[in-house]
């Protein structure tokens, strides 16, 4: 039976075994890129590099996990503050303008899965940072709200306005998009 995140944590901690925080990586690092990824705006790079940054500083930093949520929660938690200060550093993330945009949402016959994930991708980038974070972390990575609040620094009830006003955007947009399919 594989061991919890909190037994490798304790496992990493007491024994200074790199294997067991080797594990956690291998467990947790395709959902943290995928998640860094979205916030990017589908920067490869730059979500490689913020994701090895969260990673980095969380072994360096492993002793100040205080076991009060999931491990999981604490790794978004930094890798969202690493995101953020990269973003004041005014890191080139690729934003879509409004030409690009309507571009990608131009009306035609949706007829697979790609059309629909480009149509979510695409509604995604209408929502700010933080209906984003909050819905990808919800409902993609499963967080409970007080876990997204604590990878996002904000009460509990800021995250449930950030998840419904992001659905609600999203509802709008799709609204949109299914008027221009006659």
């Amino acid at each position: 039976m594989p061991l919890s995140d909190a037994e490798l944590v304790a496992r990493a901690l007491a024994e200074r075994n790199d294997d067991a925080f080797g594990e956690l990586v291998r467990r947790h690092q395709s959902p943290l890129r995928a998640w860094l990824r979205r916030l990017t705006g589908g920067d490869f790079a730059a979500a490689d590099d913020l994701a090895q940054e969260t990673f980095l500083t969380a072994y360096r930093q492993l002793s100040a996990f205080r076991h009060e949520g999931r491990f999981v929660a604490w790794l978004f938690s930094i890798a969202y503050n690493r995101f953020r200060t990269a973003l004041r550093r005014q890191w080139d993330f690729v934003e879509l303008d409004e030409e690009l945009m309507a571009n990608l949402a131009a009306p035609g016959e949706p007829n697979s899965a790609s059309d629909l994930r480009q149509d979510l991708e695409v509604a995604m980038t209408r929502l700010t940072l933080e209906q984003r974070s909050a819905l990808t972390l919800f409902y993609q990575q499963g967080l409970t709200h007080p876990e997204v609040a604590l990878v996002m620094n904000c009460p509990p009830g800021t995250v449930k306005t950030h998840i419904m006003r992001g659905k609600e955007r999203m509802l709008r947009y799709f609204h949109k998009v299914e008027k221009a399919y006659p």
